[in-house]
């Protein structure tokens, strides 16, 4: 689109022109930029360079002139660019779909601002009924009752579609959308279907119709033939009659013909030899005129020499040479007259005898060379041939002419002495020719008699023939006649089954005819909508709506019974070839192939797992065009396949389409339908052209306006369709000779069901062809029984066939349960991309360990135990394929979910049951009965009695509580066995009461419900060895390794590759690090190392997403006739959210996915620490004992610190990047310092405590609390008891004696107790809300694995305006008014630090009340329409949406993990307790610290409060801090000093109000709350740390920046407990 030439138009030459653009025609957002300057201002800024300026200026300088203004430049652009405004319409047609057009209408305001906004809205059911009823009645044939309810149909299967669509994209998140233009291609396809059915069905009838008539007539000829037969056969007794009188004549002619015949081989012979004789003399006579004919030749040739100039020269010679006179004397003898020889030949007689040159010369042309006077010839042998010298040669060194006369004189000579030989032969010659005529005249004589007799025995013959020729005649009808009879009942008792089933097929076809127009109606609808839904869908719509839905209008629209819409598109022979092309042989891919080769609209095929784009690649073989959009040249190819009518395919289609297409796929022909513009050019159009388009992504998110262009069909491989395809790899395996025979049968079955229907075509085309009495046609009736008889034995061969194929099934069958499960394993595996779109699996891959797996499968004799062998080895060698790749907090989430899927495929488990355990609908309980179980779990026990099978429980529960108590408290409730009659409930039954038990203990009920249900190797399984899995990749498969951080995966690639052969140094291992500037780089060494079979590494592919489709077309065309050696290696990381997911499905798909995440847990972390070391370092230190005792401390001391870093906040307040350089650096200053003081033996641990701390760990450290923690730690690992063997580094964990290396790893296996937060020194709880939350996403993220029902999804959720609207009224209606400063602070004169805080939280209280309704009214407006929304408007919307606190308000508020709705209560309760306060100013009588915006304000005011009252300095006092064993309700008045507080609560330990001490935390009560605290200040000397624990308050539990103040606790404890088990003080929780 040239925008200067738009500008130039309209500007210049004052044309209007309308500038239309949609969707498709913006590829890059950036051209929305030009569009948006036109829009705001009418101008493009740098549109027109100088030189054009000035051109757009002469322009229109003449116009400008015409207005009566100066033409200056100012004026003529202002001119031109209110022109370009006035001339140029601007039309965008943008889809309203997803969130396109709200980003663009922010980012570029004109569109909405200065555009006029016309809204399509879909139409409604009465506009779709308008226009379907418009068109019905255009349509022939169709009862004028039932176009109402045809009408009515059509708009209903429109806005069905619609709900099935919402119900699509919730449950299987597709997008499939419905415009106008589908439902007008539906009215399309309804009457040109219908129309060619009715077509169709007519020709069927009336073939059937014809063959029926002409076996009626059949019948009724037998009769008239038999009496032609009788007539026949009279006649022919006469003829043979005339025959035998005939044969007398002609034998005694015979015999007169034969004595003249006898007489006249006589004469023959005579005359015969008669005619040898002179035969010979004649050729005796050519024989010798051949030898005389040279020499005539050469006389001839010799005359040619001589021409008038050299017989002038001749004749000019005053005195030649003898030689030369010689020859004139012989020519003068030779031409003498009357052969008188003359006697003066002298040399000037010649010349006179020469005379005239002319005459001369034709004197010697026209020479009579066959009569030389005799005289003449003698004198010429004798006085001149004799001569020596008279030779051509010698003469012509004289003469020219003189030789030649010379040449002709010798030849003529020689000429007449052959001829003179020859004449006696000629006279002899004569005699015998007239002796030869003699004789055969004799001859013919003799001859004309006997041709009078032979005529005379000819007519007689001729006579006879013609006798013989009726007989015969009157013969073959009469076995015609027979024949024709015989034929006649042997085709009506051979037709005779056909003619009933023909009769009985002509009632159906009017049965049909009757109810034709409502199957059409539904196998249209069919066609136009049933395309991109799966088989529960398609059934969900057919049976269940759009048939019920006819059937009930009033007037009901003729209907078959059991209509199936594949029958009407095509037929059983059809869909055998079909079968052959290898089209997967299931409902959902026969009901895909009738929709494409029926639907009008370009196909759209949704096929990842390329089994439709084989079957058409089959079906259309060398007709079909392939091409894939952005190769080379490939608008080319499109333009050459729309010129010749070719079908065209379009492989691995974008969701993105390229512009330039847009006229193609919408058929937008020009010319009257002859061409289509494609980038700008007319392109001829075939009517003839077809096209197809295929996609390779899954779940493809095409825009409404291409799935209005197109039928979208998904070929997505079907479970039935699957597991049919691996059972016959399966029996391909085990019974190859059972396999082939069934693949022989099937394809002989539908090679069967081809020839019948072509059989039975044939039948009927032969016999509605047959005209008159076609049983004279005896070939026609022979063929009409032959096609009969090869039915009928194909017939027979179908039966036999379906014996042998039920039998062969029998057989196949046993091996069903290994393809049922592989095909399950697929499926599974199939859906992980929902938990992470790295994890992206292809069938070919899949097939690959699939066939693998049967191979390493153990053998066995029996078949049922082989089969069992082969389920299990599938299932095991996916999970290994499968686990590989998947992150370590996924692994489970696969395990669970392949074990559910195979308990509930095998009936083991009820469905119901599995549904409740996932869905949990549990209804929250206010209080519960017994005091070991929370409220939610208690009405988590009342929601799960409810149940069937677990009626009771929750009287139980409550009877027997001490038993129930020891579960719920036990370290390890999924061992424990359940109290009385529930220990025998089923594993999952056990799973839902635990759930509701103990949450936060379902992973590890999981693991133990998978090793039950499937064996220990899979929860214990080891990640197969690097080398292992190189073992199966090839050049077509790459290795891509999922990135982890603090893990380098390539130092395996590296490692195996020196071993192989392949490393940097040598130039066969090249490493790319992709960044901006790589690419080229990256292509160039990949199609390198294909050639010449390297390695390559490319390195964080997911910095150049942009690139990342050229690379996946890349590694394909690389590996194609590529070095075997050859493979790459590719790292990636993966991506925050699945919007930021850039690696091509293509890339994950091939590709072997290894995922390296480092080791989790004390125990691996153990051992990792000291695998960065060997023997040789605990060998390396004169102090041994010393040195390996603090260097396993220090090993413990870093899984610790790493490790920690799990429990979040509560191990670390921040996040550091502790490694494993720290550990090696510490080793090596440990090994210096101790060697240092050898001499004096001693240990300096402060010095190395101080190193560790606070320089090579504490350099991470930037958080004063987490460089404590770190210290403490070193504290408790680094003293002398660990020399005296009393040090437990942790509880039950006893410091190691002195042992070697592989002691330490033996040491930890045995002695180290099982991972738990005691490990770190934290409490158990520190992991249960973790583990709770895990769990919960485990089950939840199950959930969404689970297949969606069709049927589910009624009652939709309410959309986001609707719910973020009632927030918004609800938020407002609750929302208190801003507080009255002035009238507050007119209260009182007094300025008190209590007071200033009161009159600080007002005034931030009033800025965010402020702000709230400030921004929740535009936001309302906004959704009314009567605001442009804003992005900040879009930020708060959305956050109102997902229940979380704005960012707007949470900056003019305080920190808060809470939801909306927990923050606005809290916000509630402030302003209350804020009415309060400033009601008279006076201190509350206890504060709800937690409800302050700045608490640290309000605890130095107890500082500056108390200082001022005593005078004291107040940099020298501090807080301390006493804790009651009262509530706040307890409290009527503040204390005289200090303050009261309240809303503080514990973590990591609990208050014991009974000791009035920190204690151990109760088990799941994870934040206790505190009593009232009473603050107050005291100087700082007087303040008692002894027995204290420093513990710091934070706002939130995401602790670090939330810090608050510090307050120190009574503790009987020693302080580094607390320390190391993250206890602090919480404002929120």
């Amino acid at each position: 689109m040239d925008l200067a030439d738009l500008f130039l138009k309209t500007g210049v030459k004052n044309q209007r022109v309308a500038l239309l653009m949609t969707d498709a025609q913006i590829p890059d957002e950036r051209f929305l930029v030009l569009i948006n300057d036109l829009l705001a201002s009418g101008e493009i800024p740098e549109l027109f360079s100088e030189e054009e300026i000035e051109g757009v200026v002469s322009g229109v300088r003449d116009d400008v002139r015409a207005l009566g203004l100066l033409d200056n430049r100012e004026n003529c652009w202002r001119f031109f660019t209110d022109r370009v405004r006035l001339q140029l319409t601007v039309v965008l047609c943008l889809s309203p779909m997803g969130n396109v057009l709200r980003v663009r209408a922010c980012r570029f305001p004109a569109l909405v601002q200065c555009t006029t906004i016309d809204w399509f809205h879909p139409w409604t059911s009465e506009a779709l009924q308008s226009v379907s009823h418009r068109f019905i009645q255009e349509i022939k044939g169709i009862e004028p009752a039932v176009q109402e309810s045809i009408s009515l149909f059509m708009a209903y299967v429109h806005t069905s579609v619609n709900q099935a669509s919402e119900k699509y994209q919730q449950n299987e998140k597709r997008y499939n959308y419905t415009t106008p233009k589908s439902f007008l291609q539906q009215i399309t396809l309804y009457r040109n279907l219908l129309e060619k059915s009715r077509a169709e069905l007519q020709h069927k009838m009336n073939r059937l119709d014809s063959g029926l008539q002409k076996l009626q007539t059949t019948a009724t000829q037998v009769e008239d033939l038999k009496a032609k037969l009788a007539s026949q056969e009279a006649e022919l007794t006469f003829k043979k009659q005339n025959i035998e009188a005939l044969i007398t004549k002609i034998g005694l002619q015979t015999e007169r013909v034969s004595s003249k015949r006898e007489a006249a081989d006589v004469e023959a012979q005579k005359v015969a030899v008669i005619q040898a004789e002179v035969s010979l003399k004649q050729k005796d006579c050519e024989n010798d005129l051949a030898k005389a004919e040279p020499s005539l030749t050469a006389a001839t040739a010799a005359l040619h020499t001589l021409n008038k100039v050299n017989l002038t020269e001749l004749k000019a010679f005053p005195n030649p040479p003898a030689a030369v006179i010689n020859v004139a004397a012989a020519v003068m003898v030779l031409l003498a007259q009357r052969g008188r020889v003359p006697k003066d030949r002298s040399w000037k007689a010649a010349r006179a005898f020469m005379g005239k040159v002319d005459d001369f010369l034709q004197a010697l042309v026209s020479y009579d060379k066959e009569h030389i006077p005799e005289s003449c010839l003698t004198v010429v042998k004798q006085e001149y041939l004799r001569n020596p010298e008279f030779h051509p040669d010698l003469v012509r060194t004289k003469s020219t002419a003189a030789a030649g006369l010379c040449a002709w004189i010798i030849n003529i000579v020689r000429y007449y002495e052959i001829y003179c030989e020859v004449i006696p032969k000629r006279h002899a010659l004569s005699q015998a020719n007239a002796e030869l005529e003699t004789a055969t005249a004799k001859l013919l004589a003799v001859q004309k008699k006997l041709v009078d007799l032979d005529a005379s025995l000819q007519s007689l013959t001729a006579q006879y023939e013609m006798a013989i020729a009726e007989k015969i005649s009157c013969q073959e009808e009469v076995t015609l006649t027979n024949q024709t009879i015989e034929l006649a009942n042997r085709l009506v008792k051979g037709l005779e089954s056909e003619k009933e089933r023909w009769s009985h097929a002509i009632v159906q076809y009017q049965k049909q005819q009757k109810t034709l127009c409502g199957d059409v109606l539904i196998t249209s609808a069919f066609v136009s909508y049933m395309g991109y839904f799966t088989r529960p869908y398609r059934v969900e719509l057919l049976n269940n709506a759009w048939i019920p839905f006819l059937q009930s209008q009033e007037v009901s629209v003729p209907l078959t019974d059991g209509l199936d819409p594949i029958l009407m598109l095509t037929d059983d022979a059809t869909v055998a070839a079909w079968h052959n092309q290898c089209l997967p042989n299931d409902r959902m891919s026969t009901e895909n192939a009738a929709i494409l080769t029926t639907s009008e609209r370009w196909p759209l095929i949704i096929d990842p797992q390329q089994q439709g784009i084989k079957w058409i690649r089959n079906r259309l073989g060398s007709e079909l065009r392939v091409v894939q959009l952005g190769q080379e040249g490939y608008l080319d190819v499109i333009e050459q396949a729309l010129a010749s009518g070719e079908t065209l395919l379009i492989e691995n289609l974008p969701e993105k389409v390229d512009p330039v297409l847009e006229p193609l796929l919408g058929r937008n022909t020009i010319k009257r339908g002859r061409y289509i513009q494609i980038r700008g050019k007319d392109c001829e159009y075939n009517s003839n052209f077809q096209l197809i388009i295929h996609t390779k992504l899954a779940n493809p998110h095409f825009p409404p306006e291409l799935q209005a262009q197109t039928t979208l069909i998904n070929f997505t491989v079907t479970p039935v369709g699957l597991e049919e395809q691996l059972l016959g790899q399966v029996v391909s395996r085990e019974r190859p000779d059972l396999e082939s025979l069934k693949m022989e049968l099937t394809t002989q079955q539908n090679h069967f069901k081809i020839e019948l229907k072509r059989l039975e075509d044939d039948l009927l085309n032969r016999l509605s062809a047959a005209h008159g009495n076609f049983l004279g046609d005896i070939s026609l009736v022979e063929q009409l029984e032959s096609t009969k008889t090869t039915a009928c034995h194909i017939q027979c061969k179908v039966v036999e066939a379906r014996e042998n194929e039920t039998k062969i099934n029998e057989a196949r069958e046993v091996y069903r349960p290994a393809a049922e499960r592989a095909s399950l394993l697929f499926f599974i595996i199939n859906d992980l991309s929902k938990i992470n779109l790295m994890y992206q699996f292809s069938l070919k891959t899949f097939n690959s360990v699939f066939n693998k797996a049967m191979e390493r499968a153990e053998w066995d004799e029996d078949v049922r135990t082989r089969v069992r062998t082969l389920t299990e080895a599938i299932t095991y060698s996916v999970f290994l394929y499968t686990s590989q790749g998947l992150f370590e907090r996924d692994k489970l989430t696969f395990l669970s979910h392949t074990a559910f899927q195979i308990l509930l495929k095998q009936g083991l488990i009820d469905a119901q049951e599995f549904d409740f355990l996932l869905r949990f609908p549990v209804e929250a309980s206010k209080v519960s009965p017994v005091s070991f179980l929370s409220a939610q779990a208690w009405g988590a026990i009342k929601t799960v009695s409810t149940m069937e099978d677990f009626n009771g429980l929750d009287r139980d529960v409550e009877s027997s509580p001490k038993r129930w108590r020891k579960i719920v408290e036990s370290s390890c409730p999924e061992k424990e066995r359940l109290p009385q009659d529930w220990k025998n409930k089923s594993s999952l039954q056990k799973l839902i009461i635990l759930r509701a038990l103990r949450p936060d203990r379902m992973t590890y009920t999981l693991r133990n419900f998978v090793e039950e249900s499937m064996g220990t190797k899979y929860v214990e399984a080891a990640r197969l060895e690097f080398v292992k899995l190189y073992e199966d990749s090839c050049p077509s498969t790459p290795v891509f390794f999922i990135l982890s951080p603090g893990v380098d995966p390539l130092k395996d690639v590296e490692k195996l590759g020196l071993k192989l052969g392949f490393s940097i140094d040598q130039g066969t291992l090249h490493n790319v690090s992709l960044g901006q500037g790589q690419e080229e780089v990256a292509e160039r060494v990949v199609k390198n190392a294909s050639k010449l079979g390297h390695w390559v590494i490319l390195q964080n592919v997911h910095l150049v997403a942009r690139w990342l489709p050229s690379l996946d077309a890349l590694l394909e065309t690389a590996a194609v006739d590529s070095h075997p050696n050859y493979r790459v290696f590719i790292t990636g990381e993966p991506a925050p959210s699945p919007e930021q997911h850039v690696i091509p499905r293509g890339i994950l798909e091939n590709a072997i996915k290894i995922t390296n995440e480092p080791h989790t847990g004390m125990n691996a972390s153990l051992h990792a620490a000291l695998n960065n070391f060997s023997q040789d370092t605990l060998d390396m230190c004169s102090r041994e004992q010393e040195f390996n005792s603090m260097f396993f401390s220090l090993c413990f001391f870093h899984a610790c610190v790493m490790e920690r870093r799990k429990f979040g906040p509560q191990g670390w307040n921040h996040y550091y990047p502790f490694s494993t350089g720290d550990l090696t650096i510490s080793a090596s200053v440990l090994y210096n310092y101790l060697e240092a003081n050898t001499k004096s033996m001693q240990v300096p641990w402060e010095d190395l405590c101080y190193l560790f701390g606070e320089i090579m760990y504490g350099g991470h450290i930037t958080d004063d609390w987490d460089r404590r923690l770190c210290k403490t730690y070193l504290q408790e690992f680094m003293h002398l008891k660990m020399f005296e063997g009393e040090l437990f580094l942790c509880p039950g964990f006893l410091a190691p004696p002195f042992l070697d290396y592989s002691g330490y790893h033996s040491y930890i296996d045995e002695h180290l107790p099982s991972e738990n937060p005691t490990l770190y020194g934290l409490h158990p709880n520190a992991e249960l809300e973790c583990l709770t939350v895990t769990s919960d996403n485990l089950l939840r993220t199950l959930l969404e694995l689970q297949p969606q029902d069709s049927s589910r999804g009624e009652g939709a959720a309410p959309s986001m305006e609707e719910k973020v609207k009632s927030v918004i009224e609800d938020i407002l209606d609750k929302l208190p008014e801003e507080y009255n400063m002035a009238e507050i602070m007119s209260k009182t004169t007094k300025r008190s630090p209590y007071i200033l805080v009161c009159f600080q939280e007002c005034e931030r209280m009033n800025l965010l009340l402020a702000e709230i309704r400030k921004s929740l009214n535009e936001l309302d407006l906004g959704l009314k329409g009567e605001l442009t929304i804003s992005s900040r408007m879009e930020t708060l919307q959305s956050a109102l949406f997902t229940d979380s606190v704005p960012d707007s308000w949470a900056r003019l508020a305080y920190p808060t993990t809470n939801t909306l709705a927990q923050w606005f209560n809290d916000l509630m309760c402030s302003c209350r307790e804020l009415d309060s306060w400033t009601q008279d100013l006076v201190l509350p009588a206890v504060v709800w610290l937690s409800g302050l915006f700045n608490p640290q304000s309000f605890l130095t005011a107890v500082l500056q409060s108390i200082a001022r009252k005593n005078q004291w300095p107040l940099d020298k006092m501090t807080l301390i801090v006493d804790v009651t064993k009262k509530t706040k309700d307890d409290f009527g008045h503040p204390p005289r000093e200090g303050a009261y507080i309240h809303g503080l609560f514990v973590e990591g330990a609990r208050w014991d109000t009974q000791t009035g001490v920190l204690s151990e935390a109760v088990l799941r009560d994870l934040t206790p709350a505190m009593p009232v605290l009473y603050v107050r200040a005291v100087p700082a000397e007087e303040q008692e740390l002894k027995s204290t624990y420093e513990c710091p308050v934070y706002r939130t539990k995401q602790r670090g920046p939330t810090y608050v103040w510090t307050l120190h606790l009574r503790t009987k404890q020693p302080p580094a407990k607390w320390i190391v088990a993250g206890v602090a003080l919480l404002l929120s929780v």
